[in-house]
């Protein structure tokens, strides 16, 4: 039996350069339904069954899985390369690394908000996937030919003189790897969710299918970070470097096929063609100039476009809060305002556009609280790394584990834990809670942060029992590598184990929780709000390193805690207690943020009628 639904939304057709609205009759015919506000590739509407789903988001999800494969590596290996290759000294190298972790999460921002405007998210990641595939390629060119790089020198001898990375070779270096962050930061800020926009989230089964999906987002990259820190970092290590990136390079053309394999059968959504933040800045210019007014007792006196039930269907509308009133102030209707079949967008706006600016500064506060746990982040792939190189590696008697291929062990047990979390707890727990999620966001994330802070702590124990390792067998003088300390370098997996737990619940409870709460046409950009915090974290420890040795200059013989090439006799002890304390307080201000936040009111259609709305 054939039943005909009269729904209306907007079409934009990808291949003109005009946004036309168009009014179409779907059909639902057995289980095949067109999906509202979303497109194929070639304009036309999707159906339920023919697109999207969990087919195609497996597809991305391996994609995905391929680019963690090329870039994990440079992640946790890249120290090694400055200090080793380019004779940087290491809180140089340290410093060096963050930048390049920092800048490849802090572009996604601006990534995100160009594809929602002017190319949507799957172009997104086309282009970002081979400007990071350029990167890539100039990576290997230079790791291949001896005349682009340093001569061969051993850093960490007193002795000798290493001639540093400089002029034309040092440009191509940084070229290399701020192409390589561009392009990951484009993939991290358009995929994540283009794999959500293949769930409807007003379908209560494919709701709890995006639900899992988060889960196994996580899943796919710790899978591909698996390979990253086992095969890549083995080769670079072993083989040569120009072998790895050469690896790195071929993965990230793989995740391309793949993605690429995928685009017939995917749900695009509709490119919105104005800026969102653009209408969150608007409101507080419009703010700003109505200060002197006053506000009307009741909001529904506040200015609302005409919410009849055919422009519900292509508008959102959200509910007054009482919070934030000074926004309010933007809604005020004067009688220029009131004359006016056109009001400026600077002068006065929307209730709801008011609401998503109120949403967003909601959630900047547990946005900043990931910051300091991404700067805990920061320190595993930098100084712990250069601690592995001074300890004993050997796992048998000709076997040894690079210390970049630790990140493995957390890794292994994610790849173990997820399916089971998923699969058992989740539904176990959405029996008792009633919560989608099993658990809510806000217990994720400081389940997360509570177990970072431990993980510093224990950082800073292992630190100290290396050093009395060192100092106990006179070895504080020590070459790296060619004199390994008697203290085996798996002393450092258990603060890599913990974080790796933290950095489970954590990450995709953030991404959830923005995915969630931001409003419709921030969707994109609101996730990349993770990989901001990220980028904070990662320039909050150059900040925070070249701090430290600045105030500790004087108190030391090192000159510094973390200042020299001699870990030995450095004191990342106390940078990581310093670390740890920091932690902690910002856990206790994530806290006083999670309870006082209010979850964004969810409206269904039917109850918004005439534009009258009311938070659930």
């Amino acid at each position: 039996m054939k039943i005909e639904i009269e729904e209306k939304w907007e079409v934009k057709n990808a291949r003109s350069s005009d946004s036309t609205l168009k009014t179409m009759s779907t059909e639902k015919t057995g289980d095949q339904v067109l999906v509202e506000g979303k497109l194929d590739w070639r304009g036309k509407p999707v159906r339920k069954g023919e697109h999207g789903g969990v087919g195609s988001s497996l597809l991305i999800l391996a994609a995905f899985m391929f680019e963690s494969v090329a870039t994990l590596a440079l992640a946790a290996n890249l120290i090694t390369y400055f200090t080793e290759v380019m004779h940087l000294d290491i809180a140089v190298a340290s410093n060096a690394l963050t930048n390049y972790m920092g800048t490849s999460y802090i572009v996604s921002v601006a990534i995100a908000v160009f594809a929602d405007i002017f190319i949507g998210r799957y172009k997104s990641v086309i282009i970002s996937a081979s400007i990071e595939l350029v990167g890539l390629l100039l990576l290997t060119l230079q790791a291949h030919f001896p005349s682009l790089k340093p001569p061969l020198c051993n850093l960490f001898d007193p002795t000798g003189h290493c001639l540093k990375v400089d002029g034309a070779n040092a440009v191509l270096l940084f070229i290399s790897l701020y192409l390589v962050a561009i392009g990951s930061a484009g993939i991290k800020a358009s995929l994540p969710v283009h794999c959500a926009d293949q769930f409807d989230e007003k379908d209560p089964q494919e709701a709890r299918q995006m639900s899992s999906f988060f889960n196994w987002l996580l899943l796919s990259i710790c899978l591909g970070g698996a390979i990253s820190l086992t095969l890549v970092v083995w080769v670079q290590n072993e083989k040569g470097w120009d072998r790895g990136f050469g690896i790195s390079t071929v993965a990230l053309l793989s995740a391309l096929v793949v993605f690429l394999a995928g685009v017939p059968k995917y749900r695009i959504a509709i490119i919105q063609g104005t800026n969102a933040l653009l209408e969150i800045i608007q409101v507080y210019v419009a703010a700003f100039r109505n200060r002197n007014l006053d506000l009307p007792e009741d909001p529904s006196e506040l200015y609302e476009i005409d919410g009849t039930k055919e422009s519900l269907e292509e508008v959102e509308f959200l509910p007054h809060r009482d919070k934030f009133r000074f926004l309010d102030k933007a809604a005020i209707r004067t009688s220029t305002t009131i004359r006016s079949s056109s009001p400026s967008p600077w002068k006065l706006c929307r209730v709801t556009q008011v609401e998503n600016a109120k949403t967003i500064l909601g959630m900047i506060p547990i946005f900043c609280s990931a910051i300091i746990m991404s700067t805990c982040l920061a320190q595993l792939q930098t100084f712990s790394i250069q601690q592995g190189s001074t300890m004993d590696t050997r796992v048998t008697s000709k076997f040894h584990i690079p210390p970049a291929s630790l990140p493995i062990i957390p890794l292994t047990f994610m790849i173990i834990m997820i399916p089971v979390y998923d699969r058992l707890f989740v539904p176990f727990a959405r029996r008792i809670t009633g919560h989608t999620t099993g658990i809510t966001h806000f217990q994720r994330i400081g389940v997360g942060l509570v177990l970072s802070c431990i993980s510093m702590a224990t950082a800073a124990v292992v630190e100290v029992k290396r050093k009395n390792a060192a100092k106990s067998h006179g070895m504080l003088d020590a070459l790296p590598v060619l004199q390994p300390l008697p203290i085996s370098v798996f002393w450092l997996s258990f603060q890599y184990f913990i974080f790796g737990i933290a950095d489970m619940f954590t990450s995709v409870g953030l991404l959830e929780f923005f995915y969630s709460e931001a409003p419709m046409a921030l969707k994109s950009i609101s996730t990349s709000f993770l990989w901001c915090s990220m980028s904070l974290g990662y320039f909050l420890s150059t900040i925070l390193v070249e701090l430290v040795n600045a105030a500790t200059k004087n108190r030391t013989k090192s000159r510094g805690w973390l200042a020299g090439n001699n870990l030995n006799r450095n004191h990342v002890n106390l940078f990581y207690w310093l670390l740890c304390i920091l932690s902690f307080i910002n856990f206790l201000n994530y806290l006083f943020w999670a309870k006082w936040y209010k979850y964004r009111p969810q409206v269904p259609r039917d109850t918004a009628e005439n534009g009258k709305v009311e938070a659930l």
